[in-house]
Formats: structure tokens, C-alpha cells, sequence
């Protein structure tokens, strides 16, 4: 685990949770408390957790209830909540999943279980927002509806892209867009000069859809020269760190690789872009897509 990542424990009696807490101190972790749900949500406006651990039973706002408000609020629903209960109940178990758990542990709580648990998810929940953060770069955006048709998150380009075109990303209108065809898995939606197109990539995870969204000019531009690298995955995501001004040792950490290999990986991008150098090329990528 690396430092710096925050934790918010939410309980109507943190006082039993000291032992954990401190634990969790010693691993690293800032811990916030929350005692209830909304003042939960009252810290998640001001501060963006890595994880968040939520007692289940609580007067007032429970936690089933908790967490269905944060996975339905944009900015916040990429945090894992991992559900501390001590019922242990199929139902309260399958309804915690429901509203957008990841995982749970039975009170009392076994402190090694909750830090490996947790350490996994923080983890899990970094390489995805990297692989999101990449998928931006690259010039699109990404919706995932989940088995219920609701939507299970989408990222930050496709969220601004919703914004527009959707009454500030109604979620209902855009569910209904995407249903609209049934043998169709390609999707547009006009506004003044600009076309919005989801192109529906198939099934991932448990009975989630994704979509690929791509924003053009109605025959106003030609594509841009990123758009048609062709870049790899894997190229992308170290031309989306290149253009954060991370360095190769950087790039490399985050990325499980050596130097040597981002360099190598930069080599290609330089070639299919046609520049030169890495500073180019992330000129060239922040200028194309913002």
C-alpha cells in the first residue's frame, strides 16, 4: 500500500473500532470517522476517500442506503465501500452487493482480514481509474450499465460528454438511448454541429455492458492525429502519464515496468504520432484532447 491513501470509517459506534483505526494508522492510512451516513456524505464533499468502510445497521441513514447515494453520485462511485455487518444473512449480504458493495466482513472484526481485504481493493480500484484515466487520453469515453439498467459508472470525459447532450447527464434519457435499438450496437445523438456515438463493446463483469463513446465534428474536421494512431492499450496508458508530466521511472512504477520498457513503449508512440520527443508528443496530446 503505498502512503497517503484515506480511508473513511463509518460507524454509529467508532469508539469499538479504535483497535482497527489505529491499525490502520500504523499500516499508512489516514483515517476519517463518520458516525452516521450523512455525515459520511458530508465528508465526501470535501474529501474523496480511497476506500470507505461502512457499518451497515445505523439509525437514521443505514448503510445500504449510504452507499446506493455514493455509487449514484458520479464523482464519488469509483470508491470501494467494503459493508462491516454483523448480521451475516444471505439477504442483508446479496443487498449490500446490491447497492454497490464490494465486499464485506462480519463484526466483530478480524483486523489482518479487514487490511488485506481492504489493501486489495484500494489497490484494484487504482489500476482501474488508471485504466480509465487512459481511456480518456485516448480520445474516448466509457459507460458501463449494469444488469439493471442502471448506470454503474461512467468516466470523466464520457461524464462530461453526458453533461451536455443529456440534460446534465440525465441517466434515465441516456439508459433510454442506449436501448433504443435492439439489433443496432451503434448509437448517435446530435447537437448543433457535434455528434455523440456509443458503440456497444459487449459484456464485462457480472452482466455489465460497456460502451464506447466518441465525440465528432459533423464533417466540420478531420479526425485528429491521435484518433488515428492507433495506439496499443498499452501505449496509451504511457502517453496518458507522459502527458501528466510523470517521468519514466514514474510511468514505470505505476505501471509495473521498468524504465527501459516505457521507453521503448514512448518510442513507438513518437513514431505513430510523428514527433520527436516526449514533450511533443504530450503537447500534442493535451492539445487534442483537453
Amino acid at each position: 500500500m503505498s502512503g497517503g491513501d484515506i480511508v473513511l470509517v463509518v460507524d454509529d459506534a467508532p469508539g469499538s473500532l479504535g483497535a482497527l483505526c489505529i491499525e490502520l494508522e500504523t499500516e499508512g492510512y489516514t483515517v476519517l470517522v463518520a458516525s452516521d451516513g450523512a455525515s459520511a456524505l458530508a465528508r465526501l464533499d470535501l474529501v474523496t476517500p480511497d476506500a470507505i468502510l461502512l457499518d451497515a445497521l445505523m439509525p437514521g441513514l443505514d448503510g445500504f442506503e449510504t452507499c446506493r447515494r455514493i455509487k449514484a453520485h458520479a464523482a464519488w462511485s469509483h470508491i470501494p465501500v467494503i459493508f462491516m455487518t454483523g448480521l451475516s444473512e444471505t439477504g442483508h449480504i446479496v443487498r449490500g452487493f446490491e447497492t454497490g458493495g464490494v465486499d464485506y466482513v462480519v463484526k466483530p472484526v478480524r483486523t489482518p482480514e479487514v487490511l488485506a481485504r481492504l489493501a486489495a481493493h484500494v489497490r484494484n480500484a487504482r489500476a482501474a481509474r488508471m485504466a480509465r484515466d487512459a481511456i480518456d487520453v485516448g480520445g474516448h469515453g466509457v459507460l458501463l450499465v449494469d444488469a439493471h439498467q442502471r448506470m454503474a459508472w461512467r468516466s470523466p470525459r464520457a461524464q462530461r460528454w453526458l453533461a451536455e447532450f443529456f440534460a446534465h447527464g440525465d441517466d434515465d434519457t441516456c439508459i433510454a438511448w442506449l436501448n433504443a435499438g435492439v439489433d443496432d450496437d451503434v448509437r448517435t445523438r446530435t447537437l448543433d454541429a457535434r455528434a455523440l456515438t456509443a458503440r456497444r463493446l459487449g459484456r464485462v463483469g457480472l452482466g455489465e455492458v460497456m460502451w464506447l463513446l466518441s465525440l465528432e465534428a459533423n464533417g466540420a474536421q478531420p479526425p485528429s492525429r491521435l484518433a488515428t494512431a492507433s495506439l496499443t492499450p498499452r501505449e496509451t496508458e504511457v502517453l496518458s502519464w507522459i502527458a501528466k508530466g510523470k517521468t519514466n521511472r514514474d510511468v514505470g512504477e505505476i505501471l509495473g515496468m521498468s524504465p527501459r520498457t516505457v521507453n521503448k513503449h514512448l518510442e513507438h508512440v513518437f513514431e505513430k504520432l510523428g514527433v520527436e520527443t516526449r514533450a511533443a508528443a504530450a503537447a500534442l496530446a493535451s492539445r487534442e484532447l483537453g
